[in-house]
């Protein structure tokens, strides 16, 4: 039996996780190449896994609603006729083993907190090797609390610990202390070490750094950045679905992490109206629609190569400057958004741009996005004023230094320069307002007005050749 293992897909370079939706197919069921097999969730995104190679589903590891690590095995598929009766005999031997394990683990000696439902695996074995496998934030929690991640019952792949697990391990060692408190007391009670009342506070106080929140962040989203509040008799409350859940999160991250600086700046965009006007016909020979937003990322593309800094992202103490302008839109789901990604825009024709905006629109909306379309950005547009939004200030996506929030292209009274004349007159103009909300620490103020003063000549000036 020739077994292919399907894993959850990396769908975001900041996304360590995915949940299995719904699964499409059953255990038994025979699958093609490239055929969706299951659903999974992150941030932003529901997509559909395809099959790797065709053949029978023979083993799900992950049910429906579970939560793994990216890289995580989530099924087995046999690409061999017949693997679908030899898929129940793969099953069982992984149950019986925790069954007798589980008599001598739970001993008197090791009931407070250490062992937990499994003995540890044995050195240098497979399992064990996974289980240390575990992602950088479980392993920066377990360092922080000072856990030993073998002597803790995983419930991911193969016995990998996860967040879920560690969180639920360091929540039970805050538990045991309070439930016997006698026991830290009479260590420093004892006369043997008197001479350092100063020192011996500290003792206590090792405990609760112990049974302190398994994830700080997490305390302070939910209690200080997402307080509860009273329900009134004619509310109607519905729990968060995932995508909510996570958007949520990650915008305050995002937000807490990055200190935002927003600048503003008006556009005319009546030379641009006047060449789609023009050019609408010729175009749609072509079968292409091209936007306003079209000509936005067309001039953005071209600008962010002489502004390194804005197409970059700060990492640690380190500056990563991006070697492609890959240019992410937000699109509206009706609820929620996801952002789809045009990648090498600064190669593309204005054309070539407006065609991928609608395809890549349309494929958002009907959620037939790959997971590879939806990542990479490094600099995203959104465009609060399709709706009739004057301006917006967006919020940062995390791994990107800029975002530009483009608002509602309205005729407007101003005073424009008579060219013939140089003098002032009166005229109505198409213009709109644009925001850049840019990250502090590596781009200033000034670096901001100048990219933004750029954008502005290229897009009231557009070449007819764009």
């Amino acid at each position: 039996m020739a077994r292919i293992e399907v894993p959850m897909p990396q769908m975001g370079e900041s996304i360590a996780e995915g949940t299995v939706s719904k699964w499409l197919k059953n255990v038994g069921d025979a699958v093609e190449r490239d055929e969706p097999i299951l659903e999974i969730s992150t941030d932003k995104v529901d997509a559909e896994i395809p099959a790797p190679q065709s053949g029978t589903l023979v083993e799900v590891a992950v049910q429906e609603g579970e939560t793994v690590e990216v890289g995580t095995i989530v099924a087995y598929l046999d690409t061999e006729s017949g693997a679908a009766a030899a898929a129940p005999s793969q099953e069982p031997p992984p149950e019986p083993e925790p069954e007798p394990a589980a008599d001598p683990a739970p001993g008197p000696a090791q009931k407070p907190q250490l062992t937990p439902q499994k003995p540890a695996a044995q050195p240098g074995s497979e399992e064990e090797r996974l289980r240390q496998r575990s992602t950088p934030v479980v392993r920066r929690m377990a360092e922080e609390h000072g856990v030993d991640l073998s002597l803790v019952d995983g419930s991911g792949y193969a016995g990998r610990v996860t967040k879920q697990d560690l969180e639920g391990h360091l929540k039970r060692l805050e538990e045991e202390p309070a439930a016997s408190p006698t026991t830290p007391v009479p260590e420093p009670a004892t006369p043997a070490q008197p001479a350092g009342p100063a020192t011996r506070p500290a003792s206590p106080a090792r405990p609760p750094a112990v049974s302190a929140p398994s994830d700080l962040w997490t305390t302070f989203y939910s209690e200080v950045q997402n307080p509860e509040f009273p329900v009134r008799d004619a509310d109607r409350v519905e729990p968060m679905d995932k995508i909510r859940r996570l958007t949520a999160e990650h915008m305050v991250v995002a937000k807490r992490v990055a200190p935002h600086v927003h600048s503003f700046i008006e556009i005319d965009f009546t030379r641009i109206d006047q060449i789609r006007r023009e050019s609408k016909k010729r175009w749609a020979e072509q079968g292409a629609r091209v936007s306003f937003t079209a000509f936005v990322v067309w001039a953005l593309s071209r600008v962010l190569r002489d502004y390194p800094t804005i197409n970059a992202t700060a990492s640690g103490s380190n500056i990563i400057y991006r070697g492609n302008v890959n240019i992410g839109i937000a699109v509206d789901l009706d609820p929620g958004l996801i952002v789809p990604v045009i990648r090498d825009a600064d190669h593309l024709s204005l054309v070539g741009i407006g065609k991928k905006i609608v395809d890549l629109a349309d494929r958002a909306r009907s959620r037939q996005l790959a997971p590879q379309e939806i990542q990479g950005a490094t600099f995203s547009i959104t465009n609060p004023g399709v709706l009739g939004t004057m301006v917006g200030l967006p919020i940062i996506p995390k791994g990107t230094a800029g975002i530009l929030g483009t608002g509602a292209i309205e005729k407007r009274v101003v005073v424009v320069q008579d060219p013939s004349t140089g003098g002032d007159s009166i005229a109505i103009r198409k213009r709109a307002i644009f925001s850049l909300g840019y990250d502090h620490r590596i781009v200033d103020g000034a670096d901001a007005a100048r990219f933004l003063a750029d954008l502005k000549e290229v897009m009231e000036g557009f070449p007819e050749d764009g």
